[in-house]
């Protein structure tokens, strides 16, 4: 464990107490397996930061084990980040639907879906991954520095000796102050800037579109999100660096509210605008959905610390233009496969991009609920880098890895299987016809192989960017993933059309997952890469089991409704049985805890 001023911080950060979203600290259950934090200096025991009585939280430990009631905590989190998932997934295909029905596969969904890259290719940066992966290192350091001051305050009025610090403001509103106002003013340039360039970027996105006019004033309405999404992905950062997990979960399912209720409400008098719109107001409703619980934990008035002369007076070191730079670079390679995808899809008949966007979103809502494991234990692995604790961080990386794909592999099964009925229950009605529901199909089973590289990818890029280190090998990883789609896109969509354009975008994903793979364990965390690949091919195996299994049994139901609901019990079965008997060592764990739950229920 590391004796550098980084440790210390690391260790103030693990007696941050970690708030359960909006529930008081004094609501919340103490358990035996979860002890009160350890007192800082002049902190009586049992007593967290400030005084305040810390539950359902405990101190890192020395050894190498997380810490007891961790586990705990990240559970509810993630069950509680699960159900907001499954909510907003849900939502997100009524708009899908909603879309579909209105304007079907058609030039007008075409159009709508080319000014919907900027606010994907935003939502990407600013909220997921990019806005994320710089801003909760930063909060941490802040945090501990605000739980440091806290301390020494603790101790003088414990008639302790003075540290011989200043007074000082707040770490954490100093990380603010001096980082979201110039945020907003640079989102706002973007934003003007996209709105008078929306007729070039139409142009360069999409030259085959066959009405770019309309793509314009969609893109023009759009383009409030490049600043409403980027407040955002402030507010989730610094509520996930507080461990309240909720309302960041919760985004989007009012952006989806916004756009649904814009499209039913408009759509007779604005076309397809009327959803354009809806984006513009559902990012809205993303800030107002997070802005209570933000102002909560951090009011508009607190007392200024102590601030020992030790300390740099640094506010965000964490956010530097030699961090900025690979983290974005490795987001916009990430988010620029679906730029060649439809640059690739508009020189094809209409309907082509609405095909790609419809079978994408279904097919990679598994891949969205694995990745929210690591959402959740992402700064867990934070703290345990910048602690110096590396075995931790290669446990936590580990688990992270086995549980998202085995999550991921099983929604690939059941897409491999039964990807017609599940178009077919969704989509097909009004505009959308059978046709539709064929072509789309058809993409979404190719899309399903690079499910599982997708995954990867948002597992595996987490640790690079966890110790908030400059790193460029996620970016080189992605680039060269992004080379060979566009290779493999500009090869096969001639003559394989939509389906090849998918097939290249596995491919590209498929060969990022496996640079992430080779070099996590030698440029960061020492997983072992070996016996990583081994347990995730054990899954993949019980995936094409599962899935073969159901795309012969689906045939057997003529009507779409039975044949998914059979095929929703048939495959998990197959997956999880041809899973114990290729001795996977994630399936028999879920497995013998879930006999241990139903034992001990009895």
């Amino acid at each position: 464990m590391s004796d550098t001023g980084t440790g210390t911080e690391a260790e103030a950060l693990s007696r941050q107490a970690p708030p359960l979203e909006d529930r008081p600290q004094e609501a919340l259950p103490r358990t035996e397996a979860a002890p009160p934090l350890l007192p800082g200096p002049g902190q009586p025991p049992g007593s967290g930061p400030g005084g305040t009585t810390a539950l359902d939280a405990a101190p890192e430990p020395a050894d190498s084990g997380e810490a007891p009631g961790l586990g705990s905590f990240l559970a509810r989190a993630a069950a509680g980040t699960a159900v907001l998932t499954v909510l907003a997934a849900v939502l997100g295909l009524v708009r899908d639907q909603a879309i579909a029905r209105y304007f079907g596969a058609s030039d007008a969904s075409d159009a709508f879906l080319i000014a919907w890259t900027v606010p994907e290719m935003a939502a990407t940066l600013l909220i997921e991954d990019g806005m994320a992966l710089l801003l909760v290192p930063a909060f941490s350091l802040a945090l501990t520095r605000r739980a440091d001051a806290e301390a020494a305050k603790a101790g003088e009025g414990a008639g302790k000796p003075e540290t011989g610090g200043e007074p000082g403001p707040d770490p954490v509103r100093e990380l603010v102050a001096a980082t979201l106002p110039r945020l907003c003013v640079l989102l706002m340039a973007g934003a003007a800037l996209l709105m008078a360039g929306a007729p070039w970027v139409v142009r360069v996105l999409a030259p085959g579109l066959a009405d770019p006019e309309l793509a314009v004033d969609c893109t023009r309405l759009t383009a409030v999100t490049v600043l409403t999404f980027g407040i955002t992905g402030y507010f989730s950062a610094a509520l996930r660096a507080h461990r309240s997990f909720l309302p960041p979960a919760g985004v989007y399912v009012a952006y989806n509210i916004g756009i649904i209720g814009m499209t039913l409400a408009l759509h007779s008098v604005w076309g397809v605008r009327a959803a354009a719109a809806g984006v513009a107001v559902g990012s809205l409703l993303m800030i107002l959905t997070q802005l209570p619980t933000l102002l909560r934990l951090l009011p508009l008035t607190r007392p200024r610390f102590s601030r020992p002369k030790k300390r740099s007076s640094r506010t965000a070191p964490l956010l530097g233009l030699t961090v900025l730079a690979p983290v974005v670079l490795f987001v916009v390679s990430r988010q620029s496969q679906v730029l060649v995808e439809r640059f690739l899809a508009s020189t094809l008949p209409a309907g082509a991009i609405s095909h790609l966007n419809y079978a994408q979103k279904v097919a990679q809502m598994p891949m969205v609920l694995s990745l929210m494991i690591c959402t959740v234990t992402f700064p867990v692995v934070a703290r345990a880098m910048a602690d110096g604790n590396r075995e931790k961080a290669r446990q936590r990386v580990e688990r992270d890895l086995a549980l998202a794909g085995m999550v991921v592999l099983l929604g690939t099964a059941v897409v491999l299987g039964y990807a017609p009925q599940i178009i077919e229950v969704l989509f097909q009605r009004g505009a959308f016809d059978t046709a539709d529901t064929e072509a789309t199909a058809q993409v979404m089973r190719v899309y399903a192989a690079g499910l599982l590289g997708h995954c990867l990818v948002g597992a595996l890029s987490r640790p690079f960017f966890s110790s908030g280190r400059p790193t460029w090998f996620p970016a080189f990883a992605m680039g060269t993933g992004l080379l060979v789609t566009m290779g493999a896109g500009y090869a096969l969509t001639y003559r394989f059309g939509v389906a090849g354009i998918a097939t290249a975008n596995a491919v590209g994903i498929s060969t990022t997952a496996l640079l992430l793979l080779m070099g996590l364990g030698t440029r960061v965390v020492p997983i072992r890469a070996r016996a990583v690949a081994l347990a995730l091919g054990r899954l993949a195996g019980a995936a094409l089991v599962a899935g073969a299994t159901g795309w012969a049994a689906a045939q057997l139901v003529p009507d779409a409704v039975l044949s998914l609901a059979a095929g929703c019990v048939l495959v998990p079965a197959v997956f999880f049985l041809t899973g114990l008997a290729l001795r996977s060592p994630e399936v028999v764990s879920l497995l013998a805890l879930i006999r241990r739950r139903f034992t001990d229920g009895r």
